[in-house]
């Protein structure tokens, strides 16, 4: 089972690093809140006929599937609007960096000591962060401020994913977080953006590529892997999306690194694969 739960990961992080490149679409558009809602909600809805039957009720569910999509909100929002001034590939880097910024919000969270070489993989990566948003300057690009930030709430959601959403049937919590995601996002682009944006037919693929892949079956099967498998592997081979968010971007969207960036993106994943050395797991489901 873990063997399997540990493919299933790797298969979500190849989902997840292509789908960078359906945030790209969107991005060129200026969609982030209405592109992330309605991906959100039509991946909700696409899950309901998955939902298992007749099984008993689970107390506390629904509380932290709105701890969970608020959670998720805030991420993706920055992440989107993140992807506006920056490139695909720093994105990528950028919000891997959950997996570092984890140990420390179980420290604030929960008490949860962070091990010495988690201190200096923060250390590492952000020395690569430097390398990779300044590109060899002192200015960091706002988008990739927007990305750090947005990596601590994608680093708080895993927390959550590890610590409570596995007492919860999997498919249910994912589809019920999604919705509560996603009709914030709605929210917030029918405020600020233009809804004719989504006629246009680039950005309608762009929303079904993302909310079948990558958010329907990418996140309901993390959900899914979290729960076979321990925290430290599902860490480590998620971070792995940066890796083909890169190869994606080179690839679809002719986006090409510096020298000095593919420094900063070695360093990252060096520290991320540092931070994981460790025999303690990061997230241990309550």
């Amino acid at each position: 089972m873990r063997l399997k739960a540990n493919l299933i990961l790797f298969a979500v992080a190849i989902i997840w690093g292509t789908g960078f490149i359906t945030q790209g679409v969107a991005a060129r558009y200026q969609l982030a809140y209405l592109f992330n809602g309605l991906s959100f909600i039509l991946a909700a809805i696409i899950l309901i006929p998955f939902i298992p039957r007749g099984r008993k009720k689970q107390p506390g569910a629904w509380k932290w599937m709105l701890v969970a999509g608020l959670i998720l909100f805030v991420a993706t929002a920055l992440q989107q609007v993140g992807i506006f001034y920056t490139k695909i590939a720093n994105a990528g880097f950028l919000t891997s960096l959950y997996i570092i910024f984890t140990p420390f919000l179980l420290w604030l969270g929960f008490h949860e000591k962070p091990h010495w070489m988690d201190i200096l993989a923060v250390l590492g990566a952000g020395l690569g962060a430097f390398f990779l948003s300044t590109a060899g300057s002192f200015k960091i690009q706002p988008g990739d401020g927007l990305e750090l930030i947005g990596a601590v709430f994608w680093g708080l959601h895993f927390v959550i994913l590890g610590k409570f959403a596995s007492k919860y049937e999997p498919v249910s919590f994912a589809a019920g977080h999604f919705l509560v995601t996603g009709l914030l996002n709605l929210l917030m682009g029918l405020v600020f953006e233009d809804l004719g944006q989504l006629l246009l037919l680039p950005v309608v693929g762009a929303i079904a590529y993302r909310a079948i892949l990558s958010i329907g079956l990418g996140y309901t099967l993390q959900v899914w892997g979290q729960h076979h498998t321990p925290p430290t592997d599902a860490a480590l081979i998620l971070g792995m999306e940066s890796i083909f968010a890169v190869i994606a971007a080179w690839i679809i969207l002719d986006q090409t690194l510096l020298p000095i960036q593919l420094v900063g993106c070695g360093i990252i994943m060096i520290s991320v694969l540092f931070s994981q050395l460790k025999g303690k797991p990061h997230v241990i489901p309550a």
